[in-house]
């Protein structure tokens, strides 16, 4: 039988992780086997930089914290994976895509988006998903095209009017 002492440290890291899932609204497990040291602190950075993380956790803990939460992912934890961690839901997918553009090794293989889970179908829609201030943008433009015809309109039957 294990020791106590173990047990309990294994059950605090299957606490942790259940935790960062729960507060997290995008956790994308993948695949790092075949990056260097220097790959790895790079993506850690481009990650930290979009408010995101990357943790990497033995498996058999990991499925263990996936199961209290009531996530099926039995087929997909085989091998070594880490797992990033993220509160904005396209920004750690983003981040994890752009990288593997520049890096074949790194192998996107799901997540759990917003509560469920995500196929590498679904990533990759989400990864060409701009982002929420891409969106904000696009959508603040939009709505300066019919001010400014607005304002086009309301010039010209002033003009009109004076003629």
């Amino acid at each position: 039988m294990a020791n106590a002492k173990i047990l309990e440290r294994k059950q605090l890291v299957i606490d942790e992780i259940a935790e960062n899932v729960k507060k997290s609204n995008a956790v994308v497990f993948f695949e790092y086997r075949g990056l260097t040291v220097g790959e790895m602190m790079q993506l850690r950075r481009k990650l930290r930089e979009s408010e995101s993380e990357v943790k990497v956790y033995k498996n058999t803990l990991a499925k263990r914290a996936l199961d209290s939460l009531k996530y099926d992912m039995q087929g997909e934890l085989n091998g070594p994976k880490a797992m990033a961690f993220g509160t904005d839901v396209i920004a750690p997918i983003k981040a994890l895509s752009e990288f593997a553009k520049e890096h074949p090794a790194l192998e996107i293989k799901i997540g759990i988006v917003d509560g469920e889970v995500a196929d590498q179908a679904m990533l990759k829609q989400l990864a060409a998903t701009p982002s929420r201030e891409q969106l904000l943008t696009m959508f603040a433009a939009g709505l300066m095209e019919h001010v400014k015809n607005v304002a086009i309109c309301l010039d010209l039957k002033s003009q009109q009017m004076e003629g």
